[in-house]
């Protein structure tokens, strides 16, 4: 036992002391950019009376809360992110992969460490009277054999291949750990703004209705007007088409608001029939005020999908790694150790153990090419995760600009149609003051007040864009996941 033992205790040192072959992997550098181009990343947007419309200010280097959606200051929304993160099917889709890549890793692992397995068998044979000798003493043909044995086999991993196929595993394992962030990150951020969303169909919807009843008494007033002789057939049919038009507008808004309740509940892992109570509208939510911004070599650290691709990256190194290996020569020994008997009960008793001990070498002469196509494989499949690395990073620093870019122009939006709803009310008031004092006809009270339910539902428009884009800023940075104390479950 000492003579098996001591040999591969010294070639089991040898092989995880050796060196690995292959490219040893480093983390790509970070860009050396400093900023986003032209996108705003200092000072503040513009602002305007009315909702959502607070001045949005550009913090560099803010970090990002774990839970950024509680800045919108909604217990409703808060509440269905939250449930949305323990009931979507794609998150735990998303669990079970990473649970897969661990043990795949832990299985891995054991393949640097020896196997050791025991066996016992027990055999009933019968000799060849006439042709060969009985192995006993005994004239009786018939004997029972017992066997008991433990063997030994291990692969000294003299080349480092499989410490590669492990790194790769590892690489594997953190992949998925990274998707299932990316997930969590997509899921928060689709819930926020589908219900951003269903705010804003519902104030456009309210804002139609109310433009449609006032072409309905537009309509009714022109009629008349015809009937009396002051207006002609050309204005009736000119304002019946203004109001159908108006009308044509609903029903599609509507069709939104119910998709978008079935995409909510989707979202949160229920069946339309399970649509959640609660609903949003726009004054419910608080625009948050101050917008992250990360440098772009932060924003590499913190953006889920580029620490995925890195992942990826490092994962393609290992497997160069390994292809190499399996083009060097293959190591094995192999052990034994045991007892044999005739009769159960002489098992491990004296003379009846035995034990073998080899060492074995094989390389590979001839294959046809097959394992240098193999490498050759495998440096191309890191060439390509190298370039889709610099793609993720490079559509990560682009969602940052577009984001910061839409806050922007979102702000500049908003207080130009904030301008013009006040606009468009202060004339509808004074058309009906003026109405009142018999200066103007109905029909200028209610083309005033058309153009202010106008106005109005664009403002309900620009409001949802902030709120939204905002959402968008926040998972374009990552969404704050580094700041998570504790996993979801």
């Amino acid at each position: 036992m000492e003579l098996m033992t001591r040999p591969a205790a010294c070639l089991l040192i040898a092989g995880l002391s050796a060196c690995a072959v292959g490219p040893d992997f480093h983390r790509p550098a970070p860009p050396a950019a400093g900023g986003y181009g032209s996108a705003p990343q200092q000072g503040e947007t513009a602002s305007a009376e009315t909702t959502g419309g607070s001045a949005q200010h550009f913090a560099a280097g803010m970090d990002i809360p774990a839970q950024w959606w509680t800045l919108y200051r909604s217990p409703a929304l808060s509440g269905m992110v939250e449930e949305a993160l323990k009931a979507n099917p794609d998150v735990a889709a998303a669990q079970a992969a990473l649970r897969q890549a661990h043990e795949l890793y832990s299985a891995q692992w054991a393949g640097l460490l020896p196997v050791v397995q025991g066996g016992f068998s027990a055999n009933r044979a019968k000799n060849a009277d006439n042709s060969i000798a009985n192995p006993t003493v005994a004239v009786n043909p018939f004997y029972s054999l017992y066997t008991a044995q433990l063997t030994l086999s291990y692969a000294p991993d003299v080349f480092g291949g499989t410490r590669r196929a492990v790194e790769a595993a590892k690489a594997q394992a953190e992949s998925s750990r990274f998707q299932l962030e990316a997930t969590y990150l997509t899921l928060s951020s689709n819930v926020v703004v589908t219900a951003v969303q269903e705010a804003s169909l519902r104030g456009q919807i309210a804002a139609t209705e109310r433009l449609l009843q006032v072409q309905q008494q537009l309509t009714g007033t022109v009629r008349r007007q015809r009937a009396l002789g002051t207006a002609s057939e050309l204005d009736l049919l000119a304002q019946q088409a203004a109001e159908a038009q108006t009308a044509q507008n609903l029903p599609p808004l509507q069709k939104q608001l119910g998709q978008t309740r079935d995409a909510l509940s989707a979202l949160l892992g229920r069946l339309p029939s399970d649509e959640p109570a609660e609903t949003f509208a726009l004054q419910d939510l608080t625009l948050p005020q101050d917008i992250p911004v990360s440098l772009p070599s932060k924003l590499v650290e913190q953006r889920p999908d580029v620490r995925q691709a890195e992942e990826n990256l490092h994962f393609a190194s290992a497997e160069v790694g390994v292809a190499v290996a399996d083009m060097l020569p293959q190591f094995s020994i192999d052990a034994g150790v045991g007892s044999s008997a005739l009769r159960f009960g002489d098992l491990f008793t004296p003379y009846n153990g035995f034990w073998n001990l080899g060492a074995s070498l094989s390389q590979t002469l001839f294959d046809a090419g097959a394992l240098l196509h193999k490498r050759r494989a495998a440096d191309a499949a890191l060439d390509q995760a190298g370039a889709q690395y610099r793609a993720a990073v490079i559509l990560a620093c682009q969602n940052v600009a577009d984001s910061l870019r839409a806050l922007q122009s979102d702000a500049d939006a908003l207080k130009a149609s904030a301008a013009a709803e006040r606009a468009a009310r202060a004339t509808f008031d004074l058309a009906q003051q003026q109405r009142g004092l018999g200066t103007v006809s109905m029909v200028a009270v209610l083309n005033a007040e058309t153009a202010y339910r106008q106005a109005e539902l664009a403002l309900v428009q620009a409001q949802a864009s902030r709120y939204s884009d905002t959402a968008g800023l926040f998972q374009a940075l990552g969404g704050g996941w580094w700041n998570r104390e504790v996993a979801f479950k």
